[in-house]
């Protein structure tokens, strides 16, 4: 039988599962559909339920069209943030007792006022700012009206498919549990700090690095999904960090962008970087290096909402004659912004006029490739090495055209990988610590397994060209008062240089 890993990756539309050879084919994928429910007031649920129902329908899918494979360990990701309480029952090790509240669900106001005027020390040391979305001050909102009753716990999204999948409550990684509150330099819970804010350190489940052996598959699990019984379950990170392994994104001072409705910034570095602005934070990995990074709000969500009905791909190719747009955009379509700077009463803006749709539609492709420089150009005012080529991922990378508009903008080359979505990462940390050293085998075993990049080099003139319109972003964003002195002047020597 063919070796494979299976990775899931548990996302906010859809649960998918994927069969990883050894030599990085994909044997069988398959993807079930998750739905939402969701409120003007930033309220964003799903029913855990369905995770594991979609879960097991995606694994059962995707080991009938790889056919005769043996599974030699499997691992999950998330989306990051997403918790739900949950309580062990007579065959349900993870059975809810209130909705998924979502990584983006923001009705914990209060509570994280309250995270933010008493902040645990551990949480300063390691660069990190707890924001209204955090799963902190949604697990407190949740535990508003006192304790819960005996045995209710709380589980990030990728635990309650986990725990079903061993039969018992399942520990959580350091990645999933970053935002819940989680020390990633020491690797354990802040108790003291989290009983005073009013989280009973008896409801957190135990801490493991990613890429630690959780367990294996229990027969029930095994009955569901067609999974064999007793195959390995690993410790996974959330989705970022997912798509971050399945990029090749693991040697310090290589960074990638996963451009989708959003955008996130994942990197390496051999030491962590202090942000005091509190936007950049970092995931420790599995060899104890750290993942910094950050997620905007800023993507193609903007295109999907003016633009849905429109032709792309002839919007795309009059695009290509508008460079630079008329206008200079900040793309966000909703409210608020995360990352390269934290502001949450951010909207959408333009400077400038657009003449015409495809101008327009030219300015938010400019647009979040100005996002990404000002992304690099935070993280070099923090001391990081960005000098090198960059990965992109995620829906962006379908346009041939816009990937070079980003090594035009970027003024750097541009790597597109082959294949380089979250449950491919997860297949490839699943290889990587099936043998209990993940640490040591995840870089090896990622370049072994991962497969061809497409790369898209500046054309000649090509930065200089954009540099105006970006001085003209930063600026823009200066007088806002959106982007700190500091930010500015580093963004603006960039173009002087």
């Amino acid at each position: 039988m063919t070796p494979a890993w299976l990775g899931i990756d548990l996302g906010t539309q859809s649960a998918r599962a994927v069969l990883v050879g050894a030599d990085g084919a994909v044997l069988g994928s398959a993807a079930e559909p998750l739905t939402s429910a969701r409120w003007p007031d930033g309220r964003h649920e799903q029913d855990p339920r369905h995770w594991w129902q979609a879960v097991v329908a995606a694994t059962r899918h995707a080991l009938a069209e790889a056919g005769d494979v043996e599974v030699a360990a499997l691992a999950c990701c998330a989306t990051s943030g997403t918790i739900a309480l949950v309580r062990e029952v007579p065959g349900d090790p993870a059975q809810p007792v209130t909705p998924g509240l979502m990584y983006d669900d923001g009705r914990a106001a209060e509570q994280a006022r309250r995270v933010a005027d008493d902040p645990a020390p551990a949480w300063r040391a390691a660069g990190l700012t707890p924001q209204r979305s955090w799963a902190l001050p949604k697990a407190l909102w949740l535990l508003r009206d006192g304790a819960p009753a005996p045995g209710v716990r709380l589980a990030h999204q990728a635990d309650v498919v986990t725990s079903r999948l061993l039969g018992r409550p399942a520990p959580t990684d350091t990645s999933h549990a970053l935002k819940s509150g989680a020390d990633p330099a020491e690797g354990g819970w802040p108790a003291a700090d989290l009983a005073r804010l009013g989280l009973d350190p008896a409801l957190l489940p135990p801490l493991v690095r990613p890429g630690t052996v959780l367990g294996e598959v229990c027969p029930a699990a095994a009955e569901q999904t067609g999974l064999p019984v007793g195959v390995p379950v690993v410790a996974g990170m959330t989705d970022g960090c997912a798509a971050q392994i399945a990029s090749g994104v693991l040697r310090p001072g290589q960074w990638s962008f996963v451009v989708g409705t959003t955008t996130v910034l994942k990197g390496v570095s051999d030491t962590l970087l202090a942000d005091p602005t509190g936007a950049l934070y970092s995931h420790r990995a599995p060899d104890g290096r750290w993942w910094p990074g950050g997620a905007s709000s800023a993507g193609a969500g903007l295109l999907s909402q003016e633009f849905a009905d429109a032709d792309l791909a002839a919007l795309e190719r009059r695009a290509a004659g508008r460079e630079p747009a008329s206008s200079v955009t900040y793309p966000l379509a909703g409210v608020g912004e995360r990352f390269p700077f934290l502001r949450p009463d951010a909207t959408g803006v333009s400077w400038g006029d657009a003449r015409d749709d495809a101008d327009r539609f030219a300015a938010v492709l400019q647009g979040v490739a100005f996002v990404e420089r000002l992304c690099l150009d935070h993280l070099r005012g923090l001391g990081a090495d960005v000098r090198g080529p960059v990965t992109i991922t995620g829906g962006a990378t379908r346009s041939r055209y816009w990937s070079q508009l980003q090594a035009d903008i970027l003024g750097r080359e541009v790597a597109v990988p082959e294949v380089a979505e979250g449950a491919v990462g997860m297949a490839v940390l699943a290889a990587a610590g099936a043998d209990g050293d993940a640490g040591a085998r995840l870089t090896a075993t990622a370049e072994r397994m991962l497969g061809r990049v497409r790369t898209f080099t500046p054309r000649d003139g090509a930065p200089e060209r954009f540099d105006a319109a970006y001085a003209e972003l930063v600026r823009g964003l200066a007088e806002l008062g959106w982007i700190d002195a500091a930010l500015a002047g580093t963004a603006l020597a960039g173009v002087a240089a």
